[in-house]
């Protein structure tokens, strides 16, 4: 009997070296048309749940932020103009791909010179402890292979005081909204992908990697257990999103 660890990638197991392999084809398969997926698949609604999440990260000027996972840069835009010439965004993704596309839309956009753009895994986070003011990971938890890791990670690079918001696909809190929620999921969002990038599969995974996804109350659980305090959670469009935020004492 093999004692190989594996773990989730989407409704499959894999080896757990694998896994971050496999993601990383996903989103170099689907970077070019990511934000126009993105619309389509959330009715543009996505754009009111990130900026929420601007809202309630209380960015001020001269600050530094860290958007892990950060793609083709919604979050990183918005933090920028909100930090000023004094302050510092760093966006940072594993996927070239993705940070490719997100760094053309930053400088097509004209943000340049309080942004840096690194490509990180987010369980080994290279910069030094206590930096950032602000992090914020955006539909990106999901896809991290060690979850926990990365939490830590995520709090070892926070200031004290410093606070972490986790954007992510939750669990629905009504079961009517969850079985359409489903079938739009398993059904619709294949097809668009198909339609659109030629990639159902990947569209699929993404789905699968949803349900895979810990639900509200465990997220906050295990932010606690990394030694995030005052943790809490919104729930967004009937709990399909949740937006948690945690402090680092």
């Amino acid at each position: 009997m093999s004692d190989k660890k594996t773990t989730d990638f989407g409704y499959e197991q894999v080896a757990v070296e694998e896994k971050a392999g496999r993601v990383a084809q996903v989103f170099h398969s689907v970077a070019a048309k990511y934000d126009l997926m993105n619309d389509l698949m959330s009715g543009g609604v996505h754009r009111l749940w990130k900026r929420f999440t601007i809202e309630l990260s209380a960015v001020r000027p001269g600050q530094k932020v860290l958007d892990i996972a950060g793609g083709t840069g919604d979050l990183s835009y918005a933090f920028a103009r909100k930090v000023g010439s004094e302050g510092l965004v760093v966006l940072a993704d594993i996927n070239a791909s993705m940070l490719n596309v997100g760094r053309d839309r930053l400088t097509d956009r004209g943000i340049a010179g309080n942004i840096e753009f690194a490509q990180a895994d987010a369980q080994y986070l290279p910069f030094p402890d206590n930096t950032f003011d602000v992090i914020t990971i955006a539909f990106g938890l999901r896809n991290v292979t060690d979850k926990d890791l990365a939490l830590s990670a995520m709090l070892r690079v926070l200031k004290p005081g410093g606070r972490l918001l986790v954007l992510e696909f939750s669990k629905p809190r009504n079961s009517l909204l969850e079985k359409a929620y489903d079938t739009y999921s398993f059904k619709v969002l294949p097809f668009m992908g198909k339609l659109v990038t030629n990639d159902a599969d990947s569209y699929r995974y993404l789905a699968e990697s949803i349900r895979m996804h810990p639900d509200q109350d465990t997220l906050k659980s295990m932010m606690e257990s990394a030694g995030f305090v005052n943790v809490d959670y919104h729930n967004m469009t009937g709990g399909v999103v949740a937006l948690h935020k945690g402090i680092k004492p």
